[in-house]
């Protein structure tokens, strides 16, 4: 349980939220100078939400235990063809049992 509080996690953590914040801001300074927003630019902005996703899943995917690992792709799974908080559930469930019945 040390591990997930780990000075790296935490920085991690803090610096996705600031990467975040100024996309944000970035964006909307960008959109109130400009009369029209250029498609490329818009595709660029849509795709930073899940670029700062994507560095807090993936280093607990490559870290974490088989455990971690399937438990992401049942909530992968799920979330294909359930809302967020069933894939939420599968995940923790596959989780709780890779743990507590195998033994991961």
């Amino acid at each position: 349980m040390a591990d997930l509080f780990s000075m790296e996690t935490v920085v991690l953590i803090l610096a996705a939220a600031v990467a975040t914040y100024l996309t944000r801001i970035g964006g909307y300074v960008l959109i109130t100078r400009m009369k029209t927003i250029p498609p490329l630019m818009e595709q660029a902005l849509n795709a930073v939400p899940a670029a700062v996703l994507t560095t807090l899943v993936a280093p607990a995917f490559f870290n974490g235990g088989w455990d971690v690992k399937i438990a992401m792709l049942v909530a992968i799974v799920a979330g294909i063809r359930y809302p967020g908080l069933l894939l939420l559930g599968a995940g923790w469930a596959a989780a709780m049992i890779c743990r507590h019945l195998l033994g991961f």
